[in-house]
């Protein structure tokens, strides 16, 4: 089933903001990361990335910007929270204990968006969103794509081990899973 597109509040409202800072300073807070800080100029790029050279009802190809910053993007998402526990949550597979034995740089498609999420040098955050039509025009969705810009950027070779703490085994509160 495809998300409404009620799920999403807008890019620029308080809930959209607020949802993006609470999903990722959950994730930052377990791995002794300070906390991020919404920022408009970063939102701004990510929200012109969306809406370049686009149909109105289709997205930019699923592909980074190419920009200055750091870069996480999501598709197919019902709602802020989901698409950056998506993020976060790739965790499970990043190898801590390869990355402090040097056993291992700390870089992997397959956790780069955790890495980025939880970048401890990374300070400010700003993120944009677009509903997609279906990639062949048939007028289904394909749901909503997540751009969110870092700076910062994180994921810098040779800093993984200390940039990205330890899991700190904290509780998830149930709050967050209901984001």
């Amino acid at each position: 089933m495809h998300p409404s597109p009620s799920s999403f509040p807008p890019p620029t409202s308080p809930s959209f903001t607020s949802a993006i800072l609470t999903t990722h300073n959950h994730y930052r807070e377990a791995h002794s990361a300070p906390l991020l800080t919404y920022n408009a100029t970063l939102a701004a790029f990510a929200a012109a990335y969306l809406h370049q050279h686009t149909p109105d009802a289709g997205c930019p190809a699923f592909a980074h910007s190419g920009g200055p910053y750091g870069e996480n993007l999501a598709l197919g998402c019902s709602d802020v929270a989901g698409c950056v526990r998506l993020w976060g949550d790739e965790r499970a597979a990043y190898d801590f204990g390869a990355v402090a034995a040097g056993e291992w740089d700390g870089w992997s498609k397959e956790t780069g968006h955790f890495t980025q999420v939880v970048w401890k040098g990374t300070t400010d955050v700003g993120c944009g969103a677009r509903e997609c039509g279906s990639e062949d025009g048939g007028g289904g969705r394909v749901g909503w794509f997540l751009v969110c810009e870092y700076w910062p950027r994180g994921n810098v070779l040779g800093r993984f081990a200390e940039e990205v703490e330890e899991w700190l085994l904290v509780e998830t509160p149930a709050w967050f899973l209901t984001l």
